[in-house]
């Protein structure tokens, strides 16, 4: 054995490990890693960390912590042990991947147009109707390539060798990319020698990908090469270090609401030249901001009649408006049904059982069972506003069954799962956590294009399932393994 935890989970090992099997050796997709990591010295492993930690402060790559006094912008950790995954592995994901990912575009154009599965009484007409984040403008809408999620990221978290669950699909503005391409740019500059031994998939053409799929989605009134913009809330914002970082890598402009206005039936940015046309915008602002004219007329981060153009077909917003209700976590638990219906298959990675509070039996199982389930807000994001019933204290579990009972249509609840852990490098040195993964999926008209790996977070509280930034979790270099 070349690689074994100095800080095991506990004696009789309750999870998944991605690294170890039963029998202590390395799993074959760790085999190449476990061997050089018993060859390393652990004191210049610690030291490399802290290289790391240096480079992501010079670098700025950052997070805000809302709601919070005092150090709202944070470092977000960075473990130096990659997650690896084999060839066979991820091409069992990327599967059921795309396979998703078409229901959900497909989902989004049936419910602005004929709505055929409210009709077939696959999803509840109700659940539609009295949902926020479905938006009565974008009723016959059609976007270009009929193409609404753009950009998708699709939680997944593992159970077993085979087994992994979507946790959630994020199909409005997902956030994440520019850790995962900077974690892999730090682990390529500290360990090069890894890289020379181990054939590892690359993700660093992200922008340039991401580039090509938006030009592929550029509306009719496109004359050569698209022109695309990121618009972005500003500099306050949580994730503004990756706006910045794409618009930057994608060679695009970042804008806010302020530089852009309708010209000519377009929307145009201001430049030192004058107000260029504008076809693709790559927008990191929510719905509700998107338009005063349309939305929130209090809103100063959008563009004033921005939605008039998109309807004329004048300009392609990616994501489209009104994405939000296939993510929404109440739709989440049709999902199996939604894919059934657009496919003609079964869905080929399976849903978390969710117990959907707005339903009378349903609310009284989570009340009787709430110290071993997990409760989520219906749009909320980011582990804010959750409880996870084993970890809960008396008084949280009491404070969240009032917050159930008074407002129970707010909340779905989840089983516990026993997410498998994967090695992080500790003082001690390598110790179990627990982890989800987050793959982005590109949609252009006629491609599906998934990266290979994605970003993964990590709990580094032992025990923890809370893996979110914002929470206290940290993340890692996602390994895809050539064939």
């Amino acid at each position: 054995m070349h690689c074994r935890y100095a800080d095991p989970m506990g004696d009789t090992p309750q999870f998944f490990d991605e690294l170890t099997r039963p029998d202590g050796q390395p799993r074959s997709p760790y085999d190449d890693y476990a061997h050089w990591f018993g060859q390393e010295d652990i004191g210049r492993l610690r030291r490399k960390s802290l290289e790391a930690e240096t480079f992501f402060r010079r670098t700025g790559i950052t997070f805000n912590v809302y709601g919070q006094q005092e150090a709202d912008e944070r470092l977000i950790p960075f473990d130096v042990v990659p997650r690896v995954l084999s060839a066979r592995e991820w091409g069992r994901l990327t599967k059921g991947i795309e396979q998703r990912v078409r229901a959900i575009n497909a989902f989004l154009y049936d419910l602005y147009h004929r709505q055929e599965i409210l009709r077939a009484g696959r999803v509840p007409r109700e659940l539609i109707a009295q949902n926020d984040a479905f938006l009565p403008q974008m009723i016959g809408v059609t976007p270009p390539g009929n193409v609404y999620t753009h950009i998708v990221g699709v939680d997944l978290v593992r159970t077993g060798e085979d087994q992994f669950y979507v946790l959630e699909d994020n199909a409005r503005t997902p956030s994440g990319v520019s850790y995962m391409l900077e974690n892999r740019e730090t682990m390529l500059q500290m360990f090069p020698e890894l890289f020379s031994r181990i054939k590892v998939k690359p993700v660093q053409d992200y922008p340039l990908r991401l580039s090509r799929s938006l030009c592929a989605c550029g509306p009719p009134v496109t004359s050569g090469r698209p022109v695309i913009a990121v618009l972005t809330p500003g500099i306050h914002n949580a994730a503004y270090f990756e706006h910045s970082f794409l618009a930057d890598h994608m060679g695009a402009e970042l804008v806010e609401g302020h530089d852009l206005r309708v010209v000519d039936g377009r929307i145009a940015m201001r430049t030192t030249r004058g107000y260029k046309a504008i076809d693709v915008l790559y927008r990191r602002v929510d719905d509700d901001y998107l338009d005063p004219l349309n939305f929130n007329a209090d809103s100063v981060l959008g563009v004033p009649g921005i939605m008039d153009v998109y309807r004329a077909g004048g300009i392609t917003i990616a994501n489209a408006p009104g994405t939000g209700i296939a993510d929404d976590k109440a739709i989440y638990s049709y999902m199996p049904d939604i894919v059934e219906f657009y496919t003609g298959e079964k869905a080929l990675l399976e849903n978390v059982p969710t117990h959907r509070c707005a339903e009378v039996e349903s609310l009284s199982y989570v009340l009787d069972n709430l110290a071993d389930l997990v409760v989520k807000e219906v749009h909320g994001s980011g582990g804010y506003g959750m409880l996870v019933g084993p970890a809960a204290s008396k008084k949280e579990l009491s404070d969240f069954r009032a917050k159930l009972t008074a407002k129970p249509d707010k909340y779905i609840a989840q089983p516990t799962l026993a997410l498998s852990t994967v090695p992080i490098l500790t003082k001690a040195g390598l110790a179990p956590r627990h982890v989800d993964l987050r793959p982005f999926v590109l949609v252009s008209p006629n491609k599906i294009d998934i990266t290979p790996g994605g970003l993964t977070r990590v709990a580094l509280k032992k025990g923890s399932l809370v893996v979110n930034s914002s929470q206290g979790g940290g993340t890692k270099d996602t390994w895809v393994l050539e064939d």
